[in-house]
């Protein structure tokens, strides 16, 4: 499933992925400045989180205050190797019950969960993004 939208239009991918989520790790792909961390600084928007969204970067996961429970935001960007990951408990995030969400997840391949929901977010134009649904 496919849906091209403008950036004006950010409401239409985030409304798409609440949609067709079927558990609570969701993975957004895209390469750098395609809009992850705009697509679920929206989503937490979304879902009624206050706080300022912003990339983990350097924190690897920031932790939002959400409706029902904690919402984890995490980019395994700057990781040198994906045991890093096991080094601060993400296993413990996922087996958690609570939201969280991935950019640069492809880092950490082996130490994901055997069920997440993935999508990929591609620059079409300056205005345009293409978001695409590959696993559910």
């Amino acid at each position: 499933m496919d849906l091209i939208f403008k950036k004006d239009e950010l409401d239409l991918a985030v409304k798409l992925i609440l949609k067709q989520r079927s558990c609570k790790v969701i993975r957004i792909d895209g390469p750098m400045g395609a809009g992850k961390t705009t697509l679920i600084s929206a989503l937490c928007k979304h879902l009624c989180i206050e706080e300022t969204i912003s990339s983990p970067s350097f924190s690897l996961v920031n932790n939002y205050k959400g409706e029902n429970g904690p919402v984890y935001h995490f980019d395994f960007y700057r990781l040198e190797n994906s045991n890093e990951a096991l080094d601060f408990g993400v296993e413990e995030y996922f087996e958690s019950g609570s939201l969280c969400f991935l950019e640069w997840a492809e880092k950490i391949e082996q130490h994901l969960p055997l069920k997440y929901d993935h999508f990929k977010l591609k620059v079409v134009d300056f205005e345009t993004r293409k978001l695409t649904l590959l696993k559910a």
